[in-house]
């Protein structure tokens, strides 16, 4: 087995089997690296006996701004939009998760109206991501039908978010203590229209694709990841499920309103691209049943808490994670007592679950490299920050 290390282009190149090792540059401009990554590839001919993943390309320094921004001035914050920037596919999620960090900072909690709100725009925007996933996922492999029937749907989940506060991408729903806007007067009949026609969508997907031979021969086997490496290396969300680690945050450290609501940790056994595909086809499912249990009984009242209207959190550290379509997205923050962090560090799920790729490129064929990175489901603009 080949180490880690690759080397340079004019180092003198081992040979195997009698064929010169090639050094291959994937990226940064490639259709299929879902971003600016670059993947420097080991070959001997076809097979992959070593791979670096070269990063960076889309750095912004989002850590560094947050301790340069004020959490909050005459309710305006400073910050928060640039997290919905890092995975701009899920930024709703980003939001949440970083204002109930700063929420934990405050030691003060969001109305029960405003949680479960929060719950219903998140499973809504995991259902938005996988979508979006399978579709690239599903054209990287070769299967172009399938992105047109998701991008179908996910059309729906963004006219609710455009419905809500005016954004479809980059959604800006929440605010430190609770909801930006209360919920507007069609949310629940909107979010039960769509959850009742995305059901035998899913199905039309699984039709397409789950025991089609072609998809079959490109991911079962592909990309395996065993419990305990995915454990060792870090991996989070469906990539750790996916190897049979029943792990969820939502379960295992309950927040918005998650504890209120019934819903299965799906897994897999063996840890390859099907297992993976076949994880995030079932949690679609189950956030449509935790988005049908929310609006059955959306508490009334207040969407904020009472928070300042300049944010002076007192000193000391917090760290908070939620569990984003992508895996565990956590925010270290520390206080000093002032009206800007002192420092903020960021867990993104696509960072940490990128390091996994090495491992579970080793041994596959260049072709299954594009089926990895798909099934990684990274966004570079969190990996980078």
């Amino acid at each position: 087995m080949a180490n880690n290390t690759i080397p340079d282009a004019g180092e003198k190149q081992q040979t195997l089997l009698g064929a010169d090792e090639l050094i291959l540059n994937m990226g940064p401009q490639h259709p299929s690296t879902h971003g600016v990554l670059r993947v420097k590839l080991k070959l001997d001919g076809e097979r992959v006996i070593g791979s670096e993943c070269m990063i960076g390309y889309l750095h912004r320094g989002v850590e560094k701004i947050a301790e340069h921004r004020s959490y909050q001035q005459r309710s305006y914050q400073q910050f928060a939009p640039y997290v919905d920037r890092m995975d701009y596919v899920a930024a709703v999620s980003n939001g949440l998760g970083y204002c109930e960090a700063i929420e934990k900072l405050l030691m003060v909690e969001a109305p029960p109206r405003a949680k479960v709100i929060r719950t219903i725009l998140t499973e809504l925007q995991r259902i938005a991501s996988h979508l979006l996933w399978l579709g690239t996922h599903a054209l990287d492999i070769g299967a172009l039908t399938p992105l047109f029937y998701c991008f179908r749907e996910r059309e729906e989940i963004l006219k609710i978010f455009e419905k809500y506060c005016g954004a479809r991408l980059t959604t800006h729903a929440f605010r430190i203590g609770g909801l930006q806007y209360e919920a507007y007067d069609t949310l629940e009949k909107d979010v039960e229209r769509f959850c009742k026609a995305f059901e035998p969508r899913i199905k039309d997907y699984e039709d397409l694709l789950t025991q089609n031979r072609i998809w079959l021969g490109r991911t079962k086997g592909v990309g395996i990841l065993t419990a305990a490496e995915a454990i060792a290396l870090g991996a989070t969300g469906p990539v750790l499920r996916a190897s049979g680690v029943k792990w969820d945050i939502r379960k295992a450290m309950p927040y918005a309103a998650y504890d209120q609501y019934k819903f299965e940790i799906p897994t897999g056994k063996t840890g390859d691209t099907y297992d993976r595909y076949m994880v995030r086809m079932e949690e679609m499912r189950q956030s449509r049943l935790i988005c049908l249990q929310a609006i059955e009984n959306i508490p009334s009242g207040p969407i904020m808490a009472r928070v300042g209207k300049v944010l002076k959190p007192p000193p000391g550290e917090v760290y908070h994670s939620i569990e984003a379509p992508k895996g565990e997205l956590g925010y270290y923050v520390v206080s000093d007592g002032t009206v800007q962090p002192y420092r903020v560090r960021i867990r993104p799920p696509s960072f940490v679950n990128l390091q996994s790729f090495d491992k579970m490129a080793r041994g596959g064929l260049v072709a299954d490299v594009v089926a990895i990175i798909g099934t990684l489901d990274i966004v570079l603009g969190e990996v980078d920050r």
